[in-house]
């Protein structure tokens, strides 16, 4: 029954909108965020730096409204709680990128809450009991929210230029280190507990196999001191939350 419910989602066409509509907004976040980081960036990343560069800073505010307004109109298809979620979803990208991703804590907090919702939202139109969609959701929050701040211990050398007040920079390294150690004993102790309340043995055995390369990220942030080994521990938070998202097939 569960796996005919799946597939039969994957095979609906508002379930191709749903997708769409969040991949226009996404993308329409990340160019607004770049529109404002241009500076931050050219110390960062400056081989990265597209807009002023290779886009004009006006022609990138504009895609950013057109992706930001297609992703709100695809939602009028599926009904007003998606409507919701998209229009707060492009409001909050747009203050995240602007204001709250230079204060400590608070833009890694909203980056967490948009991915974890961006999965919700397909329980939330299709199936508002299935336990097991948050449960994926809540997998995306935490390792989202460990890489955001990640990023920002990777970006710290920027940041700090342009009077950015993130996680590392108000703490330190060391304490921005406990901060993300905490976190993942959240993490882990919640994902134990719905996964053993659900009794799926499928889902035990792919959050094992995750719970190896998230070792592997706890051994390598321990030992992490500098811009390369921050870059490397953001591109395995990236691996375990594409593969912990695809597992949900396994299910």
């Amino acid at each position: 029954m569960i796996e005919n419910a799946t597939i039969s989602i994957w095979l609906d066409w508002r379930f191709a909108i749903l997708v769409l509509s969040t991949v226009f907004i996404a993308a329409g976040g990340y160019i607004i965020n770049d529109y404002f980081d241009v500076k931050i960036d050219q110390i960062n990343k400056p081989n990265e730096v597209f807009v002023g560069r290779i886009i004009k800073r006006r022609y990138a505010l504009l895609t950013h409204q057109i992706f930001s307004g297609i992703g709100v109109l695809m939602a009028l298809l599926l009904g007003w709680r998606i409507l919701l979620i998209n229009v707060f979803s492009v409001s909050i990208l747009w203050f995240y990128a602007s204001i709250f991703k230079k204060k400590p804590f608070s833009g890694n907090l909203i980056v967490a809450l948009l991915t974890a919702l961006s999965i919700s939202e397909i329980a939330l139109y299709y199936e508002p009991n299935r336990i097991i969609i948050h449960v994926y959701a809540l997998f995306a929050f935490f390792i989202n929210l460990v890489r955001e701040i990640i990023k920002d211990l990777e970006d710290m050398k920027g940041d700090a230029a342009h009077g950015s007040k993130t996680l590392p920079i108000y703490f330190g390294i060391r304490k921005t280190k406990q901060i993300i150690y905490l976190l993942l004993i959240l993490f882990v102790t919640a994902v134990v507990i719905l996964i053993n309340k659900l009794g799926n043995l499928n889902l035990w055995i792919c959050f094992g196999i995750l719970g190896i390369l998230l070792m592997l990220m706890v051994y390598k942030l321990i030992l992490a001191d500098r811009k390369s080994h921050f870059g490397q521990l953001s591109q395995i938070c990236k691996i375990i939350m594409l593969l912990g998202v695809a597992s949900i097939v396994f299910v």
